[in-house]
């Protein structure tokens, strides 16, 4: 028998990507019920569940890890793949190039208050470059 959370989660996943594939929509539900993700809402559980898995199954994203890239660099690189995935299901939302990507529960966007300048600095200056594996770096456009 279902819990309550659980039908939750399942109608969020219905109300936000309602044409995702089963097995896929299956491993979304999984993760989105996962222990680190109580804290959140149904809904962001969702949310953070399947743009991750999006992320590692369906774009190259794991392959530039491998390759040497950074986080942010990899991400940036497949966010339109993701976005592409996320159409094709039908998704009420994707994300946003100009936004940040959430890290989900006690990620790294928690470290420190957003009000913070010296934080907002050292984003606008991540967000400027993008770290190539040989540690050039490259304007982004």
């Amino acid at each position: 028998m279902a819990t309550e959370r659980q039908k939750r989660i399942a109608r969020a996943l219905t109300a936000t990507i309602p044409r995702a594939p089963f097995l896929d929509a299956e491993a979304i539900r999984e993760a989105a019920r996962a222990k680190h993700m109580r804290s959140l809402t149904p809904e962001s559980a969702v949310w953070l569940a399947a743009v991750a898995q999006i992320r590692h199954m369906h774009t190259d994203y794991d392959a530039l890890m491998d390759d040497g890239y950074d986080r942010d660099a990899a991400r940036f690189f497949v966010l339109d793949d993701i976005n592409a995935v996320l159409g094709d299901w039908g998704a009420t939302r994707h994300l946003d190039p100009d936004e940040a990507e959430p890290d989900g529960p006690a990620g790294p966007t928690d470290a420190a208050p957003a009000d913070s300048d010296e934080d907002e600095d050292e984003d606008s200056d991540r967000r400027a470059t993008i770290s190539s594996p040989a540690g050039t770096s490259t304007p982004r456009a």
